[in-house]
Formats: C-alpha cells, structure tokens, sequence
C-alpha cells in the first residue's frame, strides 16, 4: 500500500470546486484511491473519487490529509494528486 501526505493549498479547503476537481482526477485512474485527515484512523478514510465524502471530510486550507492507494501505479497517481491538492484550485 502506497501512501503519501499533502497540505491542501485552496482557499476555502476541499470544497465545492476543488473537490470536485479532485474527485474527476481521482475517478480516471484505474485505482481505488482513499483520503482521511492526518489526525483520522486510517480505517476512517474515505473514497476519494466520491465528492460527497471529500466534502464531508472537512479539510480546510492548511489541513494535512493522507492519501493511500494500493495496486500498478499507486505511487505515480498518488504523486500527482499530491500536487493536485497542493495547488490552489480556487485561483484557477
């Protein structure tokens, strides 16, 4: 299991546009991808390609967040969703 820990970078968390920038990103990949915060057991984390529970997560702007995914290409997708939540989507 591929894991890796990113710092959301948009304005108003993982809300509304940015999660569903997040949730598209996630739902083209070929791997089931989860999120939880930093501070959740890891047996809390959620789909990561679903809006609804990215937006029920609650993570805010500066809130760190565990991605984990598991299979061909875990690291690589993990790396760029890394940068996704990174970026500020609400500036773009």
């Amino acid at each position: 299991m591929s894991e890796r820990k990113a710092t959301i970078a948009s304005r108003v968390g993982l809300h509304a546009r940015p999660a569903s920038i997040f949730a598209a990103a996630v739902g083209e990949l070929s791997i089931e991808v989860t999120i939880a915060l930093e501070t959740d057991p890891a047996e809390d984390a959620m789909d990561a390609s679903s809006i609804l529970s990215l937006m029920s997560l609650g993570a805010s702007n500066g809130d760190i967040v565990v991605l984990r995914a598991e299979g061909d290409g875990a690291d690589e997708a993990l790396a760029s969703l890394v940068t996704l939540l990174e970026t500020d989507l609400d500036a773009e």
